[in-house]
């Protein structure tokens, strides 16, 4: 049979907050089927939302989450472990940024920053099965990035070794994750060793292949470094298990363009827009996502340089529900078949 996939649904990062309605699960919950979302993906590191540790701990306390959500209106798509990633694996110069992720008490101390990340990290796994979820969304961390453009020139082996490093670290992890029946699947974004299809594969083939390892596949990251990411999903169809829905522009002009980092978004020759804003083909992903039965969730994750989180949030639900295919289960030329008939076949093709 054909697979759909669901939604619409929103990645609830970029809105928590200490105001009501963005304060507590039930509230945002309720915020967000108002909105029309169907899902709600959780970033687990948010205390106010979310305690991942008992939620590993309890499915008492997991049975209470999700019936939250039912009431509200919603279910969960996810669990996002993506800060808790980010510091499975950090390179020294961003040290001092990246303790903000973490609690206080391991601030300045990144061998204990790392152990706290690992351990949060499969919490979630066991959190997912207690929640009855098949997949998480996260970053890989990143030891090379620093040593992303070769000058001056890198040393022979220097990203090998990052990878070999990155793959001992995130191997156990995928090994607890296999346990739980969950996968983790990488949002491919600059910033982390995993950012695009060839690193995945570097990583990929570092940690044997292994079958939890997967793609939180998001267009705006591939737009933005000029990746044809329609060709990314032919290639990696099978390897993707989460989608974000984010939009994105890329506007070089004789100042800048692809490295113009060190502007505010809103100078940047790329930067984020809200749905339906930017350069994004949605209707190719969604069509090539469908072609592929891809059927989990179709997750809006809000990010524009420009508009307001609540309009764009607004606009979010209607935009994912109207580019969501209903696939079909029968062919359009149906209606202009008969019964197979070998012997009519082979004459047909002139075979006696």
């Amino acid at each position: 049979m054909p697979k759909t996939m669901k939604g619409p649904a929103i990645f609830l990062a970029q809105f928590a907050g200490d105001e009501a309605p963005f304060n507590t699960l039930p509230n945002i919950a309720r915020w967000a089927a108002g909105h029309g979302y169907k899902g709600i993906q959780i970033p687990s590191w948010d205390g106010r939302l979310f305690d991942v540790k008992k939620a590993a701990e309890s499915k008492e306390y997991c049975d209470e989450v999700n019936g939250i959500c039912a009431d509200a209106g919603v279910e969960i798509t996810e669990l996002s472990t993506h800060l808790q990633g980010q510091l499975v694996a950090t390179h020294p110069a961003y040290d001092p940024a990246f303790d903000a992720f973490a609690p206080e008490s391991v601030h300045n101390d990144p061998k204990a920053r790392q152990e706290w990340a690992v351990e949060q990290v499969k919490y979630a796994a066991k959190a997912s099965r207690n929640l009855g979820l098949d997949v998480t969304v996260s970053f890989s961390g990143a030891l090379a990035f620093p040593y992303l453009y070769p000058w001056p020139q890198r040393p022979e082996g220097l990203i090998d070794e990052a990878f070999t490093e990155l793959a001992r670290r995130w191997k156990p992890i995928f090994d607890a994750y296999e346990d739980e029946g969950v996968d983790v699947a990488f949002e491919l974004h600059p910033g982390e060793d995993l950012f695009d299809g060839a690193t995945f594969e570097m990583f990929l083939d570092k940690v044997g292949g292994h079958k939890r390892c997967m793609i939180n596949y998001d267009p705006s990251h591939f737009l933005l470094q000029k990746l044809d990411y329609l060709a990314f999903i032919d290639i990696y169809h099978e390897r993707i298990s989460a989608f974000h829905v984010k939009d994105a522009e890329f506007n070089p002009d004789g100042r800048q363009g692809v490295y113009s980092g060190y502007q505010g978004w809103v100078n940047r020759a790329g930067r984020f827009r809200s749905l339906g804003d930017g350069q994004v083909d949605f209707v190719g992903i969604f069509s090539k996502l469908a072609q592929y039965d891809y059927d989990s969730w179709a997750v809006l994750e809000w990010e524009c340089a420009l508009k307001h989180p609540e309009q764009g949030a607004a606009e979010g639900a209607p935009f994912i529900a109207d580019h969501i295919i209903r696939v079909t289960e029968k062919a359009f030329d149906d209606f202009a078949g008969g019964e197979t008939d070998r012997a009519k076949l082979r004459k047909m093709l002139g075979i006696s």
